[in-house]
C-alpha cells in the first residue's frame, strides 16, 4: 500500500498515520477513528516532531521516504511521551539513527522510563530554542495538558504551533486540514476530545492561553497530534477551548440514568418534559445506550445534570456507579444537579448519587426522589414538575449571572 506525505508549507510535511479502526481510546469511544499525527520539518537540520502508535510505524517510514531518506533525520522531537505518539520512537532511533533527540526535561524521565532507553535524549527547557540551520523552534512546556511531560513546539518562521494533544480530535478523515471539513462535525468531536481528555485540566489551558496571549506569538497554523489540521482560522478551535475551559453554564439539561424495570425510565422521561415545558434544552441519555464519553460530551456545556438509578443491591446500578466514577475524575465545574431513582425494598441509590455529586461540588436543585416499584400518575406528575423546577432555577442561574434571559 502507499502512504503520502501531506505539504502543509515549502519546508513542512504530515507523515503521520490514520487509524480507521480503532474505536476504543483507554475507555474513550472513537467511532471516528483517529489519527496520530507526526510532522517533518526541512531544515538544514532535518527534524521529525512525534511519531505514533507502534503498530503504524511503517506507515509512518513509508511517509516519510516520499519526501526524504528516513536516514537523512537529524533530529527527533518527542513533545509527549504517551505511547500514541512515542510508541515507535524506539525502533525509529533504530532506523533514522538521529544525531539528537529532544524532549522536554520530564518527557527525557518518561521516555526512559516507558522504554529503558540507553539512548541519551536531551532535555528542553521552558523557553528553549533550537536551531535548525535556517529554522529555528522554540519550546513552550505544557505541564499536565495533560501530562507532566508535555510540551508544545513552534516553528518560528513559518508560524506553526505543533501543539501535541492540545486543540486535537478524534477524526479519522481522507481530510487533513480542518478548512476540508464541516465545521459542525469539528465542533462536536472536539467537544468530546476536551470533555473526556482535557476538562480536568481547564483552569491549565486558560493560563496557557493567556500566557500564548501576552508572547504575542503569531500563530497561522495549529498542528495537533490528533485529527486535522488548523492551516485557515486557527483561532476558531483557540476560541472553543476557551468556551469550553469557561464551564459557563447554558440553559441546558442532561438526564443520566439507567433502568432494571422502566421504572426509572418512566421518571426520567417526566423530567425531562418538565425541562421541556420551561423552554430549557434537554438531552435524555440511557447509559446502556448511550457510551458515557459521549455523555460526557454532552455534560460539557450543560448547566445542570440530573442522575437517575434503580436502587441494586443496597446500592446503584452498575452503569450508573461507571459514570459517577468517571465524571469525578473529570472534574466538571459549576453545574446544578438532582437525583432521581426508582426501588422495590430499600432505595439508597437516589441519596447515594446524590452525595456523589455534591463530593463533585455540584449545587442539588431538591432533595433525591424515589417512587417504590413503578411511578403511578402523581409520582410521574412530581417528576414532571421537578424537571420544571430544575429548568427554572437554571435560568434563574444564567440570567442572574448574564443579566438577561437566554432562554426565551
Amino acid at each position: 500500500m502507499a502512504f503520502n506525505a501531506v505539504r502543509l508549507t515549502e519546508n513542512v510535511y504530515w507523515v503521520g498515520a490514520i487509524d480507521w479502526t480503532v474505536r476504543d481510546f483507554h475507555g474513550y469511544s472513537t467511532n471516528q477513528g483517529t489519527t496520530y499525527n507526526a510532522y517533518l520539518v526541512l531544515a538544514d537540520k532535518i527534524t521529525l516532531i512525534d511519531t505514533v502508535k507502534t503498530s503504524f510505524k511503517d506507515e509512518l517510514l513509508a511517509r516519510i521516504a516520499t519526501v526524504i531518506k528516513p536516514e537523512d533525520i537529524d533530529y527527533i522531537i518527542s513533545n509527549h511521551a504517551e505511547m500514541d505518539h512515542s510508541g515507535a520512537l524506539p525502533e525509529i532511533i533504530n532506523v533514522v539513527k538521529p544525531e539528537k533527540v529532544f524532549a522536554s526535561v520530564m518527557g527525557v524521565k518518561a521516555l526512559k522510563e516507558h522504554f529503558h532507553l540507553d539512548y541519551e535524549i536531551t532535555g528542553l527547557k521552558d523557553g528553549d530554542t533550537l536551531n535548525l540551520g535556517n529554522l529555528n523552534l522554540k519550546f513552550l512546556e505544557t505541564r499536565m495538558l495533560h501530562w507532566p511531560d508535555s510540551m508544545v513546539s513552534y516553528l518560528i518562521e513559518e508560524k506553526i504551533l505543533f501543539s501535541q494533544d492540545g486543540f486535537g480530535m478524534h477524526l479519522a478523515t481522507g481530510e487533513r486540514f480542518a478548512d476540508e471539513l464541516d465545521p459542525s462535525l469539528l465542533r462536536q468531536e472536539g467537544a468530546k476530545y476536551f470533555a473526556n481528555i482535557l476538562l480536568p485540566y481547564a483552569p491549565l489551558i486558560l493560563k496557557l492561553l493567556d500566557r500564548i496571549k501576552a508572547l504575542n506569538i503569531p500563530i497561522e497554523t495549529i498542528a495537533p497530534d490528533h485529527g486535522p489540521i488548523w492551516r485557515k482560522g486557527p483561532g476558531t478551535i483557540v476560541s472553543w477551548y476557551e468556551e469550553w475551559a469557561r464551564q459557563e453554564p447554558k440553559a441546558k439539561v442532561v438526564i443520566v440514568y439507567d433502568t432494571m424495570w422502566q421504572g426509572t425510565d418512566k421518571m426520567a422521561r417526566a423530567i425531562a418534559d418538565g425541562v421541556a415545558l420551561e423552554g430549557v434544552e434537554v438531552k435524555v441519555m440511557k447509559l446502556r445506550a448511550n457510551d458515557r464519553s459521549d455523555v460526557m460530551m454532552e455534560i460539557l456545556d450543560a448547566g445542570a445534570v440530573v442522575i437517575g438509578s434503580p436502587t441494586l443491591n443496597n446500592g446503584l446500578f452498575p452503569t450508573v456507579a461507571d459514570m459517577l466514577t468517571y465524571m469525578k475524575g473529570l472534574k466538571p465545574k459549576g453545574k446544578l444537579a438532582m437525583a432521581f431513582g426508582s426501588y422495590g425494598w430499600s432505595g439508597e441509590a437516589p441519596r447515594i448519587i446524590a452525595e456523589e455529586l455534591k463530593g463533585m461540588g455540584m449545587e442539588m436543585v431538591a432533595e433525591p426522589y424515589k417512587v417504590k416499584y413503578v411511578p403511578d400518575q402523581n409520582a410521574l406528575d412530581a417528576c414532571q414538575q421537578l424537571g420544571r423546577k430544575v429548568a427554572r432555577v437554571l435560568k434563574g442561574k444564567i440570567n442572574g449571572k448574564s443579566g438577561q434571559s437566554k432562554c426565551s
